[in-house]
């Protein structure tokens, strides 16, 4: 989708806020709402930041992503000003007013300073943000009941939302083809990163969240954090996840990629793909995502049995020990938009069976979601079942064999539909 285009589909998106904010503003009694984009805070005893990727709701109307110390001030008629903060800094590069189509919809002003514009405040004000920006304004502050309107406000999402979700997406793909390929000729985890990050044009520090790539055993770790600079001597697999921030919204796309030889590893891998694509076709308006889970640890359960990785027990019984959880310990997904894990995704209690999950929706049309069943050797997890009575009916020759491997995890990004779905991800990465 051309620049143009996604811009014409910004300003019907910002007169969608425009509209819901004047509804929820008079339903909640107040006539104005002010929201502040937030800071970087400073690290402890030390004269750096973090880095800053924005508050929710701002960058819900601005998709400003990294911009401090700025202010949008919404009416009770839906009117838009931002007030921008434009420091005199020799120090560092400054933000300048934008010249773009959605400054039709919302008034732009530069101010040098970091605090809230000094102008006329009406008496009912809401005000929203991080407490260490906005506490010192006089008005109500982070009020819960509004909060929680405007994060529902998210959940559906716009077709400007969806176009940049989308777009994120296919940058995304390139990323994680050029990550694929430096594995196959050899590359250390922090190679791979570095041959993510140049096929994206995406630093890290601006990316979503950071990116997890995991060599052989480090792929059974959920959220590895680190990057080694040195290739194992055997590498065995690859586990991928990235995705890229388009102004403001994430993507959030996971592969798994066996070495050549690694065929039971493979096999392993062919089988959860398939489960994976049967999950995302199953996406559709009333569907409860919390059964759509449910039917993931079944499929779970039949790709064990499958593989020969347990024996004797039925799928439904592979489940109800728990014997899928040692394998699969998190939830199938999550809500995905201006944050990676996006707000309002719980409107019930995760399961007591699956405290994990993160989504607990009946799905509806504008939803945006992730798919992303997993199948781990983590020695943590599957020692316990293997010294217990359940021990008698996995095979522990071939789990010995593959755990070198980590696991396995495939992720798209699908879109919620009328008709049923429309996954983001595969348009741009079919594998």
């Amino acid at each position: 989708m051309s620049d143009s285009r996604i811009d014409a589909l910004q300003l019907e998106h910002i007169e969608h806020l425009q509209a819901a904010y004047a509804d929820i503003l008079n339903q909640h009694g107040y006539d104005a709402i002010l929201i502040g984009s937030g800071a970087a805070p400073m690290r402890y005893a030390d004269d750096q930041a973090h880095h800053h990727h924005g508050y929710g709701h701002f960058l819900h109307w601005t998709g400003l992503a990294g911009t401090e110390h700025s202010w949008l001030l919404v009416d009770k008629d839906g009117g838009a000003r931002l007030f921008l903060h434009t420091p005199v800094d020799f120090w560092h590069a400054t933000a300048s007013i934008p010249d773009a189509p959605w400054t039709q919809r919302i008034d732009v002003t530069g101010q040098p300073g970091p605090e809230a514009p000094d102008i006329d405040y009406p008496e009912r004000l809401a005000v929203i943000g991080d407490p260490a920006q906005v506490s010192d304004v006089k008005g109500d502050l982070n009020p819960a009941t509004l909060l929680s309107a405007l994060d529902n406000l998210r959940v559906a999402k716009t077709p400007y939302e969806v176009a940049c979700i989308d777009h994120a997406n296919a940058i995304a793909a390139k990323g994680h083809e050029a990550a694929r390929e430096a594995f196959l000729a050899g590359a250390s985890e922090f190679e791979i990163n570095l041959a993510y990050q140049r096929a994206t044009g995406q630093r890290e520090a601006l990316a979503p969240y950071h990116s997890i790539i995991g060599l052989n055993d480090h792929a059974g770790i959920l959220h590895y954090q680190y990057y080694d600079t040195r290739s194992p001597a055997r590498p065995r697999s690859l586990l991928i996840d990235a995705g890229v921030r388009y102004r403001g919204y994430c993507s959030d796309i996971t592969r798994t990629t066996a070495a050549p030889g690694e065929n039971r590893f493979q096999a392993l891998i062919g089988g959860l793909e398939s489960l994976q694509k049967r999950l995302c076709e199953a996406v559709a308006p009333g569907v409860d995502y919390m059964e759509l889970h449910r039917r993931c640890h079944q499929g779970i359960a039949a790709l064990l049995k499958a593989s020969e990785l347990v024996h004797t027990l039925d799928d439904n019984a592979i489940v109800e020990r728990g014997i899928t959880r040692a394998f699969f310990p998190h939830g199938l997904g999550h809500f995905l938009g201006i944050q990676v894990h996006d707000v309002a995704g719980k409107p019930r209690p995760s399961p007591e069976d699956h405290p994990a999950l993160r989504l607990t929706h009946c799905l509806k049309p504008g939803m945006v979601v992730t798919i992303e069943p997993g199948l781990y050797f983590i020695p943590s997890l599957l020692e316990p079942v293997l010294d217990g009575p359940d021990g008698q009916y996995l095979n522990r020759t071939l789990i010995d064999e593959l755990k070198g491997c980590g696991g396995i995890r495939i992720e798209d990004n699908v879109l919620v539909t009328e008709a049923g779905a429309r996954n983001l991800t595969r348009t741009h990465l079919p594998v």
